[in-house]
């Protein structure tokens, strides 16, 4: 092989990586470029709380025309309504909020027909779901279970070598009553259901299990867990080095396979039976196709190494969060689990199961006015509906593995996207 055949033993990766950098010849240009500069700025001192005025005084002197966009008339007479759940607040965004639905669950909890509001900037998504909601109300509408419950802590305590350790989980397996009451003595709802420690080597992860009433809970078992571990460290004779309220094991806000095994927040499964003449009517493609589909997506999960298997739970659970004042950052492990489908005699069976699903009636920002507007909207505003709501969302997630997955499998999924998105 001649030197011209020999292959470049720099990639063309590598290359492009050298020129964003500048190479060797731009070396001290960029070193310079980088290096702080100046002073740092006036920071802005945490202003807890909201008003009217203190929205309106941050904006004298900027853009007006920003101003109106984020703050303006109607935002600084409501503005004493959000000042629970926000710091430093200069104003509202408004995002657009489509309708789902009817879609048809039938659940241990939600029962009826559900107008489901989704806020998103992403066009074509309500048209995917409202595809699969009119697929699957069609054919019955979702049988959707509330499977378990409960709000994972993990605090950490640190031993000076694996016995400490060991003799902690001993003294910790004889204090339940004790170290519940700790916990339950914080908050009205919350209930501390189990206590189950992790060991490795000279740490202990102590695994906290609540069930949260109707509230998604993160505060609610964070605020718990700091006294028990505080009831802990005032009384256990193992003398921690270290203890932290949190261990990052818990999975809060992270997708983990923790998670995926034994649940955190609310576990949730939904299904349908769709029949051939409906799949094909409704969706444009035939059942062995959407099987043929259901095997490649399958194994490009399992090949890739995602955690769980399905098509876009994130999708819907981050349009409804938003819409319904529940904490987006929990998609992260919220949209972890599965979609199955498989022949059966009276047609394509799909169901959908989510591990890790929080979502809450009350508290947080669901009494905030537009998002409290969007749970009732649904009729799940308020205590009692959290149940209800979850077996909605996971309802809802099912059609949306329904329509998304029809989509690829009948070769609309591009042309879809092209109408609705880019061509509006």
């Amino acid at each position: 092989m001649s030197g011209e055949d020999q292959p470049d033993p720099i990639s063309s990766r590598l290359r492009r990586q050298v020129a964003r950098l500048g190479g060797l010849a731009a070396a001290a240009e960029l070193g310079e470029r980088l290096r702080p500069h100046g002073p740092p700025p006036t920071r802005f001192r945490v202003r807890r709380g909201a008003d009217a005025t203190g929205v309106a005084d941050w904006w004298a002197g900027r853009d007006d025309a920003v101003r109106d966009a984020l703050a303006g008339p109607e935002t600084l007479a409501g503005a004493a309504r959000y000042g629970a759940n926000i710091e430093n607040m200069i104003g509202t965004v408004a995002l657009p909020v489509g309708v789902v639905g009817p879609l048809r669950v039938n659940g241990l909890h939600a029962a009826g027909d559900y107008l489901v509001p989704l806020a998103t900037t992403e066009a074509a998504l309500v048209a995917s779901y409202a595809r699969g909601a009119d697929v699957m109300t069609r054919a019955g509408g979702a049988a959707a279970a509330l499977l378990s419950e409960g709000v994972v802590r993990s605090p950490a305590f640190v031993f000076a070598s694996v016995v400490e350790a060991g003799s902690f989980v001993a003294w910790v397996a004889e204090q339940g009553p004790a170290l519940r009451e700790a916990a339950e003595a914080t908050t009205r709802h919350g209930r501390l259901e189990a206590i189950e420690p992790f060991v490795d080597n000279d740490t202990v992860f102590v695994v906290c299990r609540y069930t949260t009433g109707d509230a998604a809970g993160q505060n609610m078992v964070t605020i718990a867990t700091e006294a028990m571990c505080r009831a802990i460290v005032a009384n256990c004779p193992i003398r921690p080095r270290h203890w932290f309220v949190e261990g990052n094991f818990s999975g809060d806000k992270k997708a983990s396979y923790l998670g995926l095994l034994i649940g955190r927040g609310r576990k949730v499964s939904a299904s349908v039976t769709i029949p051939d003449a409906l799949v094909e009517r409704c969706l444009r493609v035939d059942v062995d196709r959407m099987l043929a589909y259901a095997r490649v997506a399958q194994l490009g999960a399992m090949l890739s190494g995602q955690i769980g298997a399905q098509g876009h739970y994130a999708n819907g659970l981050a349009a409804l969060y938003l819409a319904t004042g529940q904490d987006a950052a929990c998609v992260a492990e919220s949209a972890v689990g599965f979609t199955r489908m498989e022949r059966r005699d009276d047609g394509l069976f799909m169901s959908v199961t989510l591990p890790n699903l929080l979502v809450g009636s009350v508290g947080g920002g669901t009494g905030l006015p537009a998002q409290n507007a969007c749970l009732s909207l649904m009729g799940l505003a308020g205590g009692g509906k959290a149940a209800a709501l979850a077996e909605v969302t996971a309802s809802l997630c099912l059609a949306g593995e329904i329509s998304i997955m029809a989509a690829i499998a009948a070769g609309e999924f591009t042309r879809a996207h092209h109408r609705l998105a880019r061509r509006r």
